[in-house]
Order: structure tokens, then C-alpha cells, then sequence
């Protein structure tokens, strides 16, 4: 049996030459290369990109409700200054971790006001997808500067 520093030197010497072999991971031309700003490294349940936009996009709305973990985003009514007798209410829901265009929902109510009273109004589909499409590639645009910038 050999003393113990031979066998601590062995073991070490052993040790050294296998650690460059596991960080290769072995046949990793196959695997892609790590992406820092993918969309899934978030430290909420849903994706952070899209979470982001949606909160800058509604930045300017009252918000009643807001749930990362769940990705639901609930404004209160907001009458536009320059078309008060008319106010909008709007849920965006992310529902993945992926950035996709079908990770996101928004729905909206608008109302309208006749003789005092505030009355439900058909919100256009047009509005509804307008503000997707906004959220969106300002989620792609955070995406993109945090890439650009490791």
C-alpha cells in the first residue's frame, strides 16, 4: 500500500486530467452553444421578455393585478384624455416560457357613456391584435438588446 500523500498526489493527478474531459460534456458539437438571453432563463413562472413588454406596452393604464408566476396582467378602466365618453379595460395572460407569438393573449372590454351611464361597446378584434403585435416585438427588442449586450 502506498503512503498517503502518493495516493492524495494519484487521486489528484487523476482528478486534473478528467476535469478538462468533463466540462467538454463530451460530443458536444451536436449540442448548441449556451444562450444567456434565452427565453427561458427567468426567475418567474412565465417568460421575462414577454412580461416586461406587456408591463412597458400597459405602463400607462392603472393596474389592478399583476401575477408573474401565473403571467396575468389586469389593468382598471382608462378613458383615453382625448376621448373620454369611452374607456377600455384589457388581461394580458402569457401562457408559456417560450417568446412566441402564441404565448400571448389579450383581452379587452370597452365601454361607452350614454346619458351618464357607462355601457358595454364591442371592443374592434383589430385593437386586440394591434397591442399583441406591439407587446411582441417590443418583447423581441429586449430580447435582442440582451443578446447584443453579453
Amino acid at each position: 500500500m502506498r503512503p498517503l500523500s502518493a495516493r492524495l498526489r494519484a487521486t489528484a493527478i487523476v482528478l486534473m486530467a478528467a476535469l478538462p474531459l468533463a466540462a467538454c460534456g463530451g460530443g458536444s458539437k451536436d449540442r448548441p452553444k449556451a444562450d444567456l438571453a434565452a427565453a427561458k432563463i427567468t426567475t418567474i413562472g412565465v417568460n421575462s421578455y414577454l412580461w416586461r413588454a406587456s408591463l412597458e406596452t400597459l405602463s400607462f393604464m392603472p393596474l389592478v393585478q399583476t401575477d408573474s408566476n401565473g403571467g396575468v396582467i389586469v389593468t382598471d378602466w382608462y378613458a383615453n384624455p382625448n376621448s373620454p365618453s369611452e374607456r377600455m379595460k384589457l388581461t394580458v395572460t402569457i401562457l408559456d416560457q417560450d417568446l412566441r407569438a402564441d404565448a400571448l393573449r389579450v383581452a379587452g372590454s370597452r365601454q361607452v357613456n350614454q346619458g351618464g351611464q357607462w355601457v358595454d361597446a364591442p371592443l374592434q378584434a383589430a385593437t386586440v391584435q394591434k397591442l399583441e403585435e406591439i407587446i411582441l416585438t417590443k418583447a423581441r427588442d429586449l430580447r435582442r438588446m440582451a443578446i447584443t449586450s453579453q
